[in-house]
């Protein structure tokens, strides 16, 4: 079988692509892919057209969530978090609403996870366990669930980093509590549908939606383990804990046709496994230690993994497991891929402009923004023929199609 970013024979997706939004963590397919095309292959010296800087985005890793001319994102300032809502064409604020209380590390305070959007709703999910559905018009509140009390979890010692994931009728969470380990919420009104009797801990990856076969599933990586649970039922599928560790469990899954790639960092790896379509169970194609995924995800494009094993970009070969190519310059960082590049954007501002090939690291262009007190962990976001960069209160959108 033919492994690549647009394989779809087994995949449903969980929001349906409209227009060249970006309406959920990682884009419309949770993989870091853009469709946009007719984006610039090059970049002047001092980077491409600034067309905005907005402030006011306050403490927080959150990304931007972007849908019908507006910006979605979330932060902190004093002792709460909010979500709020921005201008697409001009950064100017438009409304924000209390969504948890404070969250702080030594690392970085606030928010990490990104808010979901479908039609005029909106979910996000705080530091502190705080689920909130917003009408995207207005911030109005819709209802709230505090998942930590209501299905008796703890926070993760760096604070609760998913982003909900939405699919159907159903909102998808990990509270990680004895009461449900994941849980599948009515979006429309927070009442609870089913929660997995696993009660695993949470970690700080979001889930993802995978259809192999006529069975649907959510694969969720959590503090001991990555599993797939029914989408109907929330019964447990399987269940592999090869790729875990006991510090922090980050990336987001990836799923190719009926292949699917998790990694961690801390020493521990990646694995990529095959789900069977006639029983919905994975079983284990390789592990490797080649790609070792810390905070940011890797990005498929066509046969190839790109992304950071540890400190270093990589680019790495899917089905097999073998390294084409390994790069520093940019130094560690998160990347996004879009018409044929990469973007990659380092914690400490530097961004490069990427030709997404196994034949080597082919840098374009590079540019850099000002770092701040902390690293920046927060991902690029390509939407509408722009690039989103957030580096804590201070979001960039810079202009980068052609025409």
């Amino acid at each position: 079988m033919k492994l690549s970013a647009t394989s779809s024979a087994f995949l449903i997706l969980a929001l349906p692509l409209l227009a060249d939004d970006w309406a959920q963590w990682r884009g419309g397919n949770r993989d870091g892919i853009s469709p946009e095309t007719g984006l610039l292959k090059s970049w002047p010296e001092a980077g491409p057209k600034l067309l905005w800087k907005a402030t006011g985005l306050s403490e927080g890793f959150s990304a931007v969530a972007v849908s019908k001319g507006k910006l979605y994102t979330q932060g902190q300032r004093g002792d709460k978090e909010y979500v709020m809502a921005f201008e697409e064409a001009t950064g100017k604020k438009l409304w924000e609403v209390e969504a948890g209380g404070s969250y702080r590390e030594r690392r970085g305070n606030g928010p990490r996870g990104t808010p979901t959007i479908e039609g005029d709703r909106l979910w996000a999910l705080s530091a502190d366990g705080t689920l909130v559905c917003l009408e995207t018009g207005t911030g109005k509140k819709v209802w709230t669930v505090q998942i930590l009390e209501k299905f008796k979890g703890d926070v993760p010692h760096w604070g609760i980093s998913e982003s909900p994931l939405v699919d159907g009728d159903k909102l998808i969470v990990t509270p990680g509590g004895s009461d449900g380990g994941v849980v599948a919420l009515e979006k429309k009104t927070g009442k609870t549908i089913w929660k997995s009797k696993e009660d695993d801990p949470a970690a700080y990856s979001s889930p993802i939606v995978v259809q192999v076969g006529k069975i649907r599933q959510y694969v969720v990586f959590n503090a001991r383990a990555v599993v797939g649970l029914n989408a109907t039922t929330g019964e447990l599928l399987w269940r592999y804990d090869k790729v875990t560790n006991r510090t922090a469990n980050i990336a987001t899954p990836i799923i190719s046709g009926d292949h699917l790639f998790v990694s961690s960092d801390y020493g521990t790896g990646c694995a990529l496994l095959r789900i069977d379509s006639a029983t919905g169970k994975a079983s284990e194609v390789y592990f490797s230690r080649e790609m070792k995924n810390h905070y940011s995800s890797s990005v498929l494009v066509g046969d190839h993994l790109y992304g950071f094993n540890s400190t270093v970009l990589t680019a790495m070969n899917l089905k097999s497991g073998e390294v084409a190519w390994r790069d520093r310059t940019v130094g560690k960082g998160s990347v996004t891929y879009a018409d044929g590049h990469l973007y990659v954007y380092g914690e400490r501002g530097g961004v490069a402009l990427v030709e997404a090939t196994s034949g080597g690291y082919k840098e374009k262009s590079r540019f850099a923004i000002p770092p701040g007190e902390f690293n920046t962990w927060t991902p690029p976001v390509i939407a509408n023929g722009r690039l989103y960069l957030r580096e804590q209160d201070t979001l960039y959108a810079f202009q980068i199609r052609a025409n």
